[in-house]
């Protein structure tokens, strides 16, 4: 069996590694000359996918790259991981998935098997991109060809993860389609979970994202509450994760990250509003953690103030530029927000990050492309007069932070364990 796979970032790569390993022929389709060419050459462009992975599955043959749409009529079955943002307006864009349809449709032979795993709202695939499909292809869903929607679970960071593992949500727009989208999956997942339509595996991906988002949203909340009564939010969630039923823990931070939990509830919202129905709780969370980087430079500038020294020419250096600990992803990073709101209020402003030597391209902070992390020695960060804490990579040494930062603003608790000195760390 060939298939293809639309969209080689973050979720299309590994998965594509994933079923070349189970010994299906997988081409890689994406509109990035740049990502087909390293991808050529065997070259990973993402942290935790290892070349030597990419370099195995080109020599048997399995795995190939390329930006040729036209290449879709040799495959069986196509899989488009593409990105779905917000636009301006924090409504949804599905452009992506719209240009993907219009660009394969030409394409599309009797038989075939369309699955889409993008986040989006539901009825996208079986209206949205059906309807793209049929019109480009003069074939008709469920009759000429099959389509699934199967949303995509990626932990990136944990080691742990493996796309084999973790079980695979899969709708289908009729039987027979989940039937073919199933045992698509079956050759490279272990665990199938189908679903009595694409729509209930849309709003399924929504669910898993907007439960997470809400429970951020209330300790982000809690933390400020705390924050005033002098109790250590952290303390109590340590603590309270001590219970052995009704209670999951989730953290807070200095806003959400990632190309889920700050967009996927808005997907929902907004379709919502076609059937006449307001997801009120779900926009009180959007905004708890969409103003969370505001308290955050706010406790920048109180721990400043405490050392006599405005926001205004201070040098701040926030640590850590991914959305996430332990990757090189910078999407919808809560880090560019609170450097945006720091210049703005005047301040000399740089960044370090292990993982991102530079900025490159990004869809919404095209400004700070281009660039460089500092270097991480006693003179550079020592040079700044307060240290953000916005990312807690684990392969940052804490213990020389806290010997040569003077102030440190800390949003993940990452100091915790860490001797300092007295009023030199701030919770935030």
């Amino acid at each position: 069996m060939k298939i293809a796979i639309v969209g080689l970032g973050y979720v299309g790569l590994p998965l594509s590694l994933q079923f070349a390993k189970s010994g299906v022929e997988v081409l890689g389709l994406d509109i990035d000359p740049a990502k087909v060419s390293s991808l050529t050459r065997g070259k990973s462009y993402i942290k935790h996918i290892r070349s030597e992975d990419i370099k195995l599955q080109l020599a048997a043959g399995r795995f190939s790259a390329s930006a040729d749409f036209g290449s879709v009529r040799k495959v069986d079955a196509v899989i488009i991981c593409v990105p779905t943002p917000l636009n301006k307006n924090r409504e949804p864009d599905t452009s992506y998935i719209i240009k993907t349809g219009e660009a394969i449709a030409p394409h599309l032979h009797k038989g075939m098997l369309v699955v889409l795993e993008s986040t989006t709202y539901p009825g996208t695939t079986d209206e949205d991109l059906r309807r793209v499909l049929e019109s480009g292809s003069g074939l008709k869903a469920g009759r000429d060809f099959h389509l699934a929607f199967s949303p995509e679970r990626e932990d990136p960071g944990n080691p742990d993860s493996k796309v084999a593992v973790i079980p695979k949500v899969v709708g289908g727009y009729t039987a027979a389609c989940l039937d073919r989208a199933v045992g698509l999956y079956r050759m490279a997942i272990r665990t199938i979970v189908p679903v009595s339509s694409c729509r209930a595996a849309e709003a399924t991906k929504l669910l898993e994202n907007i439960f997470r988002g809400v429970n951020i949203a209330l300790v982000n909340e809690l933390k400020v509450v705390y924050g005033a009564m002098g109790i250590d939010v952290w303390e109590v969630i340590n603590a309270a994760k001590t219970k052995p039923f009704g209670f999951m823990p989730f953290y807070p931070g200095p806003g959400l990250g990632g190309h889920c939990i700050p967009i996927d509830p808005f997907y929902l919202t907004w379709k919502a509003r076609e059937y006449g129905q307001s997801t009120r709780f779900i926009e009180l969370a959007g905004e708890v953690n969409t103003a969370m980087p505001e308290y955050v430079v706010h406790r920048v500038t109180e721990a400043l103030n405490a050392r006599r020294k405005p926001a205004n020419g201070s040098r701040v250096l926030a640590l850590g530029l991914a959305y996430k600990a332990d990757v090189d992803d910078l999407r919808e990073s809560p880090t560019f927000r609170l450097l945006d709101l720091l210049k703005g209020r005047g301040a000399d402003v740089a960044y370090y990050d292990p993982y991102i030597p530079i900025i490159g391209p990004t869809r919404e902070h095209a400004e700070w492309k281009g660039v460089k992390s500092v270097r991480w020695d006693r003179r550079t960060i020592g040079s700044f007069d307060v240290t953000l804490i916005s990312t807690a990579h684990k392969c940052v040494n804490y213990r020389e932070l806290a010997q040569w930062s003077a102030v440190i603003v800390d949003t993940r608790n990452a100091m915790a364990a860490i001797k300092t000195k007295p009023g030199q760390v701030w919770k935030a």
